[in-house]
C-alpha cells in the first residue's frame, strides 16, 4: 500500500494517530519512532490492518514543485519485501543467468579454439598464416552481418581509426606471439605464462607511465611471478622461443589494454563491433608481414604436406580454430557491457584454468606435481591480484568522489539550488537522485578519475 503527504508534514508520516491505533488494539504499546499513516484522504471503505506493525520500505521525491511531494510506501510485517523490490530481484536473478550464459559460452569457445588450434600448428606449423586466418574469418563474418544487418553497423570516422591504430598493433603482436608460443610448446604451458600477465600490467605502468600502487599489489605479484617461474622450470618440453612468444603476448596485450583505455574513451561503440573494427585493422596490418616472413610458397608445400597426413577433416580444422577463435572473442568483448571489470578478470583467471586442464586431457600432456604446483601458485595469484587491485581502486574511487563531491556537489550546486527554489538546502545532507538527475554533471564519475 502507498501514502503520499506533503513533504510538509514528513512528521505526520512518522506519527501514527494514537486514536486509530488505540481504538483497533488498545494493548499495543506505540513506538515513539513507529511509522505513520495519514488516512485523511483515503475512502472509508478501506480497511486499514494495524495488529501487524508497518515498516516504509522507501520514501521517494516525486512531482517538479518547488515542494516536492514525499510518496511513502509500506509493507506488512509478514511479507518479506514490497512488490517492487520483488520485481527487482526477479530482474537481478535473470541478469545474474544472462552473465552465466555469457560465461559458459566463452569459456566453451575459448576451449574448443585451443584445440583445434593446437591441431592445426601441429600438422601446419604457420603460425603467422595461421593468425591471419583466424583474423581474416572474423572480419568477413563481420562485414556480412553488418550488410544483411544482422548486427548494427558501427558510426565511425577518421578520428576512431586514427586513435584504434596503436591498440590493433598492440593485438597484432600479443596474437601472432601468442600462436608463435602454441606452435613451439603445450597449449597448457602457454597459458599457465599467459597469467602472468598482471605482472606486465603493474611493472609497466610504474616505469613508463609513472603510476604509484600501494604494497598489497606488488606482494600479489610474488605468487604470479614465482609460480610461473616453477612451471617453466619444470617444463618437460620447455622451448626458449615458445618461452618468449608467451612473454611477448603479455606485454603486448598490456601495451594494448593501456592504449585502448586512453584513446578509446568516450567512444560510442559497442563491444561487438569494437572488436570486429579491431580485428579488420589488425588483418590490415598482419598480412604484409606473414607474407614476408613466411611466404606463398612455404605455405602451399605444408598445406599439401598436411592434406596428405591428415587428410580433409585438415580443411575444418583450419576452418574451426579461425571461427571460434573470433566467436571467444566476440562474445568476451560482448560480456564487458554486461558486467565489471573484477568479474571480467575473475572469469578470464577460470577460463585460463578450463583451458589448462582441458589441454591436458585432450593431448595427454605430461605434467610433473612440481610443475602442477607452479601453475596452480601463478592462478591463484592471479585471482589475488584481481581482488586486490578492485579494493585498490574502489578506494581510490570513493576517496576522488568524496573529495569532488564536497568541492562541486556541495558549495557549487548550493549556490545554484538557491537561485532555483532550493532555499532550504542543506550541505550536510547527501545529494538525492533528484539532484543528480537536475546537474548530472557534477557527479559524473569519468570528470572525477
Amino acid at each position: 500500500m502507498s501514502f503520499t503527504i506533503k513533504q510538509s508534514a514528513l512528521a505526520t508520516c512518522i506519527d501514527v494517530s494514537n486514536s486509530l491505533v488505540y481504538k483497533r488494539s488498545p494493548s499495543i504499546r506505540r513506538h515513539p519512532f513507529s511509522p505513520v499513516l495519514n488516512l485523511q484522504n483515503i475512502p472509508k471503505r478501506t480497511n486499514v490492518l494495524v495488529s501487524k506493525p508497518l515498516h516504509i520500505s522507501s520514501i521517494e521525491s516525486i512531482g517538479k514543485e518547488k515542494k516536492p511531494v514525499i510518496q511513502c510506501n509500506a509493507y506488512e510485517a509478514d511479507k518479506s519485501e514490497p512488490i517492487e523490490a520483488a520485481e527487482q530481484v526477479k530482474s537481478e536473478a535473470a541478469k545474474r543467468v544472462k552473465i552465466g550464459i555469457y560465461f559458459a559460452t566463452w569459456w566453451g569457445l575459448n576451449v574448443v579454439f585451443n584445440i583445434y588450434n593446437k591441431k592445426v600448428l601441429n600438422a601446419y606449423p604457420y603460425p603467422w598464416l595461421t593468425s591471419t586466418l583466424s583474423l581474416a574469418c572474423g572480419s568477413l563474418m563481420m562485414l556480412i552481418s553488418w550488410a544483411t544487418r544482422i548486427a548494427e553497423t558501427p558510426k565511425t570516422d577518421f578520428e576512431f581509426w586514427k586513435t584504434l591504430f596503436p591498440v590493433a598493433v598492440a593485438h597484432t603482436i600479443g596474437h601472432v606471439a601468442a600462436t608463435v608460443s602454441m606452435s613451439k610448446v603445450a597449449v597448457s604451458f602457454t597459458h599457465i605464462i599467459k597469467s602472468g600477465e598482471p605482472a606486465f600490467s603493474v611493472l609497466v605502468s610504474r616505469f613508463l607511465l609513472g603510476e604509484s600502487f600501494p604494497l598489497s599489489v606488488y606482494l600479489s605479484l610474488i605468487p604470479i611471478i614465482g609460480g610461473c617461474a616453477l612451471s617453466a622450470l619444470t617444463e618437460l618440453n620447455f622451448n626458449m622461443t615458445g618461452f618468449m612468444g608467451a612473454m611477448i603476448s603479455n606485454l603486448a596485450f598490456v601495451l594494448r589494454n593501456i592504449f585502448s583505455k586512453k584513446g578509446m574513451k568516450g567512444k560510442s561503440v559497442s563491444g561487438m563491433n569494437y572488436y570486429a573494427c579491431l580485428s579488420l585493422l589488425s588483418l590490415v596490418i598482419l598480412t604484409p608481414f606473414a607474407i614476408a616472413v613466411e611466404g606463398p610458397q612455404m605455405w602451399a608445400a605444408g598445406w599439401e604436406t598436411a592434406l596428405s597426413q591428415i587428410g580433409p577433416q585438415f580443411i575444418w580444422w583450419v576452418a574451426a580454430q579461425s571461427i571460434f577463435y573470433h566467436l571467444y572473442n566476440q562474445v568476451s568483448y560482448m560480456s564487458l557491457d554486461e558486467i565489471s571489470p573484477l568479474t571480467f578478470s575473475v572469469g578470464n583467471t577460470m577460463k585460463r584454468i578450463s583451458v589448462i586442464v582441458s589441454s591436458i586431457i585432450i593431448f595427454h600432456t605430461p605434467v610433473q606435481p612440481i610443475n602442477a604446483l607452479g601453475a596452480a601458485i601463478a592462478i591463484l595469484g592471479t585471482f589475488l591480484y584481481s581482488q586486490v587491485s578492485d579494493h585498490v581502486t574502489m578506494n581510490c574511487a570513493t576517496a576522488l568522489c568524496s573529495k569532488n563531491t564536497v568541492m562541486f556537489g556541495v558549495f557549487d550546486l548550493q549556490k545554484r539550488e538557491k537561485n532555483q527554489g532550493f532555499e532550504n538546502f542543506d550541505s550536510s545532507y547527501n545529494i538525492d537522485d533528484e539532484r543528480q538527475n537536475r546537474y548530472p554533471k557534477e557527479f559524473s564519475s569519468d570528470e572525477f578519475l
